[in-house]
């Protein structure tokens, strides 16, 4: 298909389509002609994207389009409906779709974790090249505990959760180079393992369970999701199936930045766990309770409405009126 002709034959329906979008209002039959218009361009997206889909044109016709649309569909649904939809449909489908590469993620970790411990317990010379003994006795016996209670609750709470959901952002939106999420979970995975280590080899290790799990829990959970989602991302461009490139990025990207949008309310939870928890006066099994009781939380809300959400269909990609639609010739 010639598309310079194309867009020469059929520039002035898309220049009315401008101009009944601009428009404040419309008469009735005004609104007949926006709809016509509006369903013919469509068609001609397709065509163009069916030869070049990457063009110029389909970018500037993808434009046109959802300018139109927002013209007739306006306000979709009432806000209350969009955010329950996302709470109980969309993010529960797009977490349970990274459910068993979530695992795999937090396995490795976990073994990563241990290797680095089980290094620095017991190679000579491990331990003296972090520091000196006054200093490793400083950070096992007072500050390893002191770092929980070292400032206000509620402003330490802030602090861990912003931090760790510009993390968990990170690893989803730079997955796609398929290295950035990996590099996020060796490095959390070195310092676990070796602050670990360090408190096993002056008999701390149950201190150092004690401040770790009540929040460990999610907090690594949610760093292991994020991983997961970087890597989906990355796996679609490396291997698209039938879909193009260009399609896989986006459809896996949407659901998948639905996966961020979820961890930093995952992450909040987890913030005011280590904030107000960890620290606290608590009895030790409460505090390890109250952290795995979240964690298990997450894993029910994740396998019981994220199956039934995928089991009708859902991915956590956005609806059709929200990303658009394209319509198939022949």
């Amino acid at each position: 298909m010639d598309l310079d002709a194309f867009e020469e034959v059929n520039r002035g329906d898309w220049n009315r389509l401008d101009s009944l979008t601009r428009q404040r209002r419309l008469h009735g039959r005004e609104a007949d002609e926006l709809l016509s218009l509006y369903q013919r361009t469509s068609t001609h997206l397709s065509m163009i994207r069916s030869v070049a889909p990457e063009s110029a044109l389909s970018n500037e016709l993808s434009m046109r389009l959802s300018r139109a649309r927002t013209k007739f569909t306006g306000a979709r649904s009432n806000v209350l409906e969009d955010v329950a939809r996302f709470f109980v449909i969309s993010l529960p489908a797009a977490f349970y779709r990274i459910r068993w590469l979530t695992v795999v993620v937090g396995v490795v970790f976990v073994a990563v974790a241990w290797l680095f411990g089980a290094w620095v317990v017991n190679t000579p010379g491990v331990i003296a090249a972090l520091g000196s003994d006054e200093e490793i006795r400083r950070y096992v016996e007072e500050d390893f505990v002191n770092y929980y209670s070292e400032n206000p609750a509620a402003s330490f709470a802030g602090l861990v959760w912003t931090n760790n959901a510009w993390i968990a952002v990170q690893a989803v939106a730079f997955g796609i180079t398929g290295i950035w999420g990996p590099f996020i979970l060796y490095q959390n995975a070195q310092g676990v393992g070796m602050a670990g280590g360090m408190m096993a080899s002056y008999d701390k290790l149950d201190v150092f369970f004690i401040y770790i799990l009540p929040h460990g829990f999610m907090e690594l959970t949610a760093i292991f999701i994020a991983t997961a989602a970087g890597l989906r991302i990355f796996w679609a461009w490396v291997s698209p199936g039938v879909r193009t490139r260009s399609q896989a990025l986006a459809e896996e990207g949407r659901s998948l930045i639905t996966v961020a949008l979820g961890l930093v309310l995952v992450l909040f939870v987890s913030g005011l766990v280590e904030g107000f928890v960890t620290p606290s006066p608590l009895p030790v099994w409460l505090r390890i309770g109250i952290g795995f009781l979240v964690f298990a939380l997450y894993w029910v809300y994740t396998l019981v409405l994220g199956r039934r959400a995928v089991r009708a269909g859902y991915t956590g990609d956005l609806a059709d009126e929200d990303r658009g639609a394209s319509v198939l010739t022949a």
